[in-house]
């Protein structure tokens, strides 16, 4: 499995939030790469697979940053169905609306017409496990794959935006995750 350096469309989507992703651009850009090459280890995809893929992967968070909210899921999917609307891509606004939708669900995503929803959750979760759930993912390339993309304090915002979260509701979970 090549590590790509760099994935055009990615750059280009990202680009266009370097704004509102602050000093938090690296830090979300190197954990969309590290997920997206995630889910091309955890299924080999088509050229529209992978278009699939890296769209959801540059908005599945976004909200956190364009919405300035912990509720990030609704905002997300909604900056992602812009893009597709924009670009001639609504067709696929469900499937990728599901794949940012469910990427926090706890149990296995089960709907055999949409495959890529659930390589996008096992992805996103050996990106946020840092590697200890792999999925079957090689611990090598996991290692590969981090030292390409350093975390660069993603994992540190994740902390701060959940102990937010617990701070105001010590008994509720976060409302991104699903059961």
């Amino acid at each position: 499995m090549a590590i790509e350096a760099s994935i055009p469309l990615l750059e280009d989507i990202l680009g266009k939030w370097k704004k509102e992703l602050g000093d938090d651009y690296a830090a979300y850009r190197n954990h969309v790469y590290r997920m997206l090459h995630f889910c091309f280890a955890l299924r080999e995809c088509g050229e529209e697979e992978r278009r699939k893929l890296v769209i959801a992967g540059c908005f599945h968070d976004l909200g956190i940053w364009s919405d300035g909210t912990v509720d990030y899921l609704p905002p997300s999917v909604l900056r992602a169905g812009e893009y597709l609307k924009a670009n001639g891509l609504e067709a696929w606004s469900e499937e990728v609306g599901l794949m940012i939708d469910m990427h926090h669900k706890l149990r296995q995503y089960r709907d055999a017409r949409y495959p890529l929803v659930e390589v996008f959750r096992k992805a996103d979760l050996v990106d946020v496990s840092l590697g200890l759930v792999k999925f079957g993912v090689p611990a090598a390339y996991v290692k590969e794959v981090k030292a390409q993309f350093p975390n660069a304090g993603f994992h540190q915002r994740l902390k701060q935006l959940a102990s937010q979260w617990f701070a105001k509701h010590p008994l509720s979970p976060p409302p991104f995750l699903k059961w």
